[in-house]
């Protein structure tokens, strides 16, 4: 028999029934190259590039090594050089790759080019480019066959690779001693004492990895009860006042169904957060959870994004790419900023939706999707609608359930508690030893607006971790404007105080900030020094021999 004359007619045996299916003589199983890509992504993610290429080349050499087995015991070839060249024929009715018509044979110098290699697609497709060589299966698998064949140890290296940029994938086969020092740093992938010690290095650096992770918990754990001993944090959320909790509590009861979820609130309240806990307290904890911030990427760009493009959809398109609905796939995507998605996109999100499908740009069909979709934004979607900038039917779709995320100002209750737990982070990252904030300090947050909300209040914590002397967050610590803040008055917790006490605040606070000058602060507050004086005798400020008797607090 001729290598040309094998097909799947001759090498491929079926039995339905039995659920056996047979190749080349031998049991064989049908693996997608996905799954198989995804196998190598795991291994890289866990065990490292060396523990992977080493399991990977392995496996591939005994395969490659069973296969000579089978062609030599059911086949008869008419000549030594037709079996060898049977191998290729086979890897390529497997679909492993195809030997490109440019090719010499694998042992001659030249080697051997091949074109839709599996694996560098594959590499490409999970890992993205790499660093060296990456078909380090079908170089195994190579050389276990060639190895049978042959009757002495063969080791096929590869040259160049598609999965590092090259324009196509060639391989060589040489003995060891061919080989020479050549590329001894290769040849150790095939030692069976390799894998062992590939994968007791590895399972080290896991331990040590998983140890540090330990020892930096136990740490943030003993800073936080240290600090911030009387604080519930559910899922990372510093809850104390009414508005949160409610909140939470919400956030926990939409978590159990698939409901679509619209989160909404002013810039830096912690949307995202928000997000993750409905994620976390869900039934696809398990499964990923992705942000994609919609306003910063182009309408072009989001739409390969989210949904992936094939090969060839547009100039840079060199290789099929999943999106971010499909990376999500039991799990959750979080599309942040969904008010500033274009019209033409809001009918394409509003399909995928629908539908429950995508479609990859340049691709005709349709590929379904097991993905719970959460929504952030910033902006008024309903004056949008009104206005004519955001689609209807998209608004309802996405607010099935709203979770508004009050702004910092209107939950002072959160604002000492949360300002300690970012105190701790930034404490720990910096490797400060910060123990909390000073009176002075922590009253000057309570009077402060937080206009940025707690994306300002992490800055200003990071900023006084920095610039701190002591231990503690002294009031100078604290960026100029906070510093110089008076007091909103915001009813909290249904209470609204009487005028008269949130005036006497307020010039209190006025005279403090000015150093107990009390004509500058008449000035500033645009009252009589002859008022200003009244106010303070009636307040217990000044005695009645017109002199201060206690320091404004």
């Amino acid at each position: 028999m001729r290598a040309d004359d094998l097909g799947h007619d001759e090498l491929l045996e079926l039995d339905p029934q039995g659920g056996v299916i047979r190749f080349a003589g031998q049991r064989a199983l049908l693996l997608d190259a996905v799954a198989m890509g995804l196998l190598r992504k795991y291994l890289v993610d866990n065990f490292g590039h060396t523990a992977a290429r080493t399991v990977l080349t392995q496996f591939g050499f005994a395969h490659g090594w069973r296969m000579a087995e089978a062609l030599e015991t059911d086949f008869t070839w008419s000549s030594e050089e037709e079996r060898q060249k049977a191998g290729n024929r086979i890897l390529a009715l497997e679909g492993l790759f195809h030997v490109a018509a440019t090719s010499g044979e694998l042992l001659s110098k030249p080697g051997m080019q091949i074109a839709n290699s599996y694996e560098a697609e594959q590499h490409l497709l999970n890992l993205g480019r790499g660093d060296e060589p990456v078909c380090w299966t079908i170089a195994g698998l190579l050389s276990g066959y060639m190895s049978r064949c042959v009757g002495k140890e063969i080791y096929v290296l590869e040259d160049t690779c598609i999965g590092v940029g090259d324009a196509c994938c060639h391989l060589s086969g040489r003995t060891r001693e061919e080989w020479g020092e050549e590329r001894a740093d290769e040849l150790v992938f095939f030692k069976t004492t390799r894998l062992k010690e590939a994968l007791d290095v590895s399972l080290a650096r896991v331990i040590e990895t998983l140890k540090e992770v330990e020892k930096k918990l136990r740490e943030h754990r003993r800073a936080l009860v240290r600090v911030v001993r009387d604080i519930d944090m559910p899922s990372g959320i510093v809850a104390q006042s009414v508005s949160m909790r409610n909140l939470v509590d919400l956030a926990r009861r939409v978590a159990k169904v698939d409901s679509t979820v619209l989160i909404t609130g002013e810039s830096g309240v912690g949307k995202e957060r928000v997000a993750r806990l409905v994620h976390e307290e869900s039934t696809r904890a398990s499964g990923p959870f992705i942000a994609v911030n919609c306003g910063a990427i182009t309408e072009t760009l989001l739409e390969s994004e989210l949904f992936g493009h094939a090969h060839g959809a547009f100039t840079g398109a060199t290789a099929d790419r999943p999106g971010l609905f499909e990376g999500a796939n039991r799990g959750t995507l979080l599309l942040d900023e969904i008010g500033e998605v274009s019209p033409g996109m809001q009918v394409k999100l509003l399909r995928a939706l629908q539908e429950r499908e995508i479609r990859r740009v340049g691709e005709n069909k349709s590929r379904k999707v097991d993905v719970r979709i959460l929504a952030a934004t910033n902006r008024d979607l309903k004056q949008q609608v009104a206005d004519g900038h955001f689609r209807q039917d998209l608004f309802y779709r996405l607010k099935v359930v709203e979770l508004h995320v009050p702004a910092l100002r209107e939950r002072r209750e959160d604002v000492l508690p949360l300002a300690r737990t970012l105190l701790v982070e930034s404490a720990l990252r910096m490797k400060r030893p910060m123990t909390g904030l000073t009176p002075a300090a922590a009253d000057q947050l309570l009077r402060h607006g937080w206009p940025g909300n707690v994306r300002e209040l992490e800055n200003a914590m990071e900023r006084a971790v920095a610039l701190a002397r002591g231990t503690r967050v002294e009031l100078e610590d604290l960026p100029e404007e906070i510093r110089q803040a008076f007091p909103v008055p915001v009813p909290s917790g249904g209470v609204v105080r009487p005028l008269e006490e949130i005036e006497k605040d307020y010039i209190l606070a006025a005279l403090e900030l000015n150093h107990g000058n009390q004509t500058h602060t008449a000035l500033q507050l645009k009252i009589g020094s002859a008022t200003m004086y009244r106010k303070l005798k009636r307040y217990g400020v000044i005695s009645r021999r017109g002199k201060s008797d206690a320091t404004p607090v």
